[in-house]
């Protein structure tokens, strides 16, 4: 996608109207500065209301209404909710899953691997895609929704991991012994004696299912791409709405997005793709900090490493998501220092009826302008005077959190803790280097780079084979250094704990290892609790950097230190107060050479630096509190976009409630980026 404008915008959905305004909404869309809609996505019954009988004037009249009014359309393929008549006629595209057939009514029951769904839903995608690809008005095509596997677990997809299983295995004895399926008499002689997944009890199959399903919904995304790639210009744009684990925080029950999504592989699933997309949810009001929208946008750069689009993010919804005043930009900007090129809201409109009546648009239900819309027209006008200078930041940075989908499913089957999930990890791990501003990538640990990194970090990498291990062991030695928690290198590729000393192979590089663990009641670190899990760690070389207090275990070593060749590895063997992680961070990040261009600052004033598409270095300072902020400028010269305030080394700059400051900094008064690790 090459662009010198910010897309800004809302999914809008002419179906759901009370009464036709779709000339009103698009003038009061133009008010407000946005350029783009999302369409379609979820109207497949109104495209097809009867097998074969299509009826596209809705779109019809919404592309118009967009043409006159200068505003670009993303058309969504609308394959996520099917239609009443397919389910009726096809009751066998309904997803088997655990729970058993899946009823109509909910969306994303489908099972996306049976033939009538895909028939079906390759005939209305063709029709859709020669009704508008020639539209000059569409920009670019979404396929799908917020995509997975949704549990299915039909005869026909079992067959295809049967079949999976024979290719990566090739006997039956082979897959025994990698799964000792010999434990309750799970072994089989036979390949058609493979039982049926959905009563499967051991942990390494299951998971080599899960894995095998996520291929599937990657797969799937593939094939709508090829489609869609048969009818669109060279100039449209292919994506998705890349989602996340959901997950309850705090005062408000509706959840936010929190995690690594587990029925489906983003790294795997972006090669569909020509720009990534995110859907994208948080806490707002006094529960705005920030971090979701970072984690979630730095996962979605790094699965291309170019910029994104936010395809859904909320502008009102829920009461504990009405925006403060400020917030509503302060998150918008919080969007484009991660690398997003642009942000649709969902929605655009309330709904009068369906499950999502109360999950409140820009507009609410009286379609007048409120407060959001407002703040929001401000938004509009600053992104089209700076969107030539904001759009396609660039970000180098030299701290990688490596993920895996395999170690969040193996985690769910061998909990750390009942209060404490392989996500919490991430989160824990990932706020506490977001809330100390050291800036990093969140990318699967099958595609790392290590040689990009002066530092790598990973949270409870449970099950990694040989190769992973010898790449993060060779980072080290070549002068990188790594940071690993608890629950880390414990088991191979399929779950099978390794018979040795743990962390497997890595403990010559921590220099420590561990035989026992413990639920650490009453167990202090540094002072502070530590809670859910604890490695009693015994010291081989490695410097212990804290050590547990309690009756019992104050003989053991809670964090360790371990040179190995020219870098460092440490070793978090507890679930600390996150005020003790941020310590050893930064002690890491020192090791690293990173400490001295690290930003002065910390949570609340998050700084997120890149370089514009212009050459810029641009610096965000986002202000996530009420109460009024200073920051010292570091920079030898610099000046905010949004006011043209100028700033020398040294003075102080003010950050209002909820504030936002881009600077502006010539490249000889950034502070210095650190080299990669060296080679050799």
């Amino acid at each position: 996608m090459k662009t010198r404008k910010l897309m800004f915008g809302a999914a809008y959905y002419p179906e759901y109207l009370p009464y036709d305004r779709v000339d009103t909404d698009l003038a009061m869309m133009k008010r407000a500065g946005m350029n783009t809609i999302r369409i379609a996505e979820s109207t497949w019954s109104t495209l097809e209301p009867r097998d074969g009988e299509f009826d596209f004037s809705c779109l019809d009249r919404t592309l118009a209404a967009a043409k006159a009014a200068g505003i670009g359309v993303i058309v969504g393929t609308p394959t996520y909710a099917i239609p009443p008549w397919l389910a009726r006629e096809h009751p066998e595209a309904m997803a088997l899953t655990k729970r058993g057939r899946e009823l109509y009514g909910r969306r994303q029951t489908m099972d996306i691997m049976d033939p009538a769904f895909r028939f079906h839903a390759g005939r209305v995608i063709r029709k859709l895609l020669e009704h508008t690809a020639g539209h000059p008005s569409v920009v670019g095509f979404q396929i799908d929704n917020e995509t997975k596997y949704y549990g299915t677990a039909s005869e026909r997809v079992q067959k295809l991991f049967r079949e999976y299983l024979v290719r990566k295995f090739g006997t039956t004895e082979n897959l025994n012994r990698a799964f000792g399926l010999a434990y309750w008499s799970n072994s089989i002689g036979d390949w058609e004696d493979l039982p049926d997944l959905r009563g499967c009890v051991n942990g390494g199959l299951a998971c080599e299912f899960d894995r095998f399903r996520r291929s599937l919904a990657a797969g799937y995304l593939k094939w709508q791409a090829a489609v869609v790639s048969e009818y669109k210009r060279p100039d449209q744009f292919i994506t998705h709405n890349f989602d996340f684990e959901w997950r309850r925080l705090g005062a408000a029950p509706e959840g936010c997005s929190y995690g690594v999504q587990p029925e489906i592989c983003h790294r795997e699933a972006s090669e569909a793709v020509t720009v990534c997309g995110a859907d994208i949810y948080h806490p707002s009001q006094d529960d705005l900090t920030g971090a979701e929208i970072a984690f979630c946008g730095d996962s979605t750069r790094c699965l291309k490493q170019k910029n994104y689009l936010v395809l859904e993010t909320q502008a009102q919804a829920f009461k504990e998501w009405t925006p403060y005043p400020g917030q509503l930009r302060l998150q918008a900007y919080s969007h484009l220092a991660s690398g997003a090129d642009g942000i649709l809201y969902w929605n655009w409109h309330s709904l009068h009826n369906g499950c999502e009546t109360y999950w409140k648009g820009l507009l609410n239900h009286d379609f007048a302008p409120n407060p959001a819309y407002e703040e929001a027209c401000r938004i509009g006008a600053e992104w089209k005077r700076l969107g030539p200078q904001l759009c396609g930041l660039k970000k180098e940075n030299r701290i990688a959190l490596a993920v895996d989908n395999l170690s969040l499913s193996a985690l769910e089957w061998f909990p750390i803790d009942r209060g404490l999930s392989y996500n919490d990890v991430v989160r824990w791990m990932y706020d506490s280097l977001y809330e100390s501003n050291m800036e990093c990538d969140v990318v699967d640990v099958h595609g790392l780079e290590p040689e990009k990194y002066r530092m790598i970090v990973t949270p409870a990498l449970y099950c990694a084979g040989e190769e992973t291990l010898a790449r993060l062991e060779k980072f080290v030695e070549r002068g990188g250094v790594l940071v690993s928690s608890f629950k880390s290198f414990v088991a191979d590729e399929h779950l099978s704990v390794w018979p040795d000393t743990l962390p497997h192979r890595l403990h010559r590089c921590f220099g420590c290892h561990y035989s026992q663990t413990t639920a650490p009641r009453g167990t202090t670190l540094l002072g502070r609790e530590v809670d859910g899990w604890a490695e009693l760690l015994v010291a081989d070389g490695a410097e212990t950097l804290a050590r547990y207090r309690h009756r019992y275990w104050g003989a053991y070593a809670g964090i360790t230190r371990g040179a190995y060749g020219k870098g460092f590895a440490y070793y978090i063997g507890c679930h600390t107060a996150k005020e003790t992680l941020k310590e050893i961070l930064l002690r890491a990040a020192a090791d690293a050479g990173l400490a001295e261009s690290l930003p002065k600052a910390a949570w609340p004033v998050i700084v997120r630096s890149g370089t514009a598409a212009g050459g810029a270095e641009l610096h965000y300072l986002l202000h996530y509190r009420a109460d009024p902020a200073e920051w010292e400028c570091p920079y030898a010269r610099a000046t905010d976009l949004l006011t043209g305030e100028s700033f020398r080394k040294g003075e102080r700059i003010p950050l209002g409630a909820w504030g936002v400051r881009i600077l502006q900094a010539p490249a000889a008064g950034r502070c210095p980026q650190a080299q990669p690790a060296a080679e050799g």
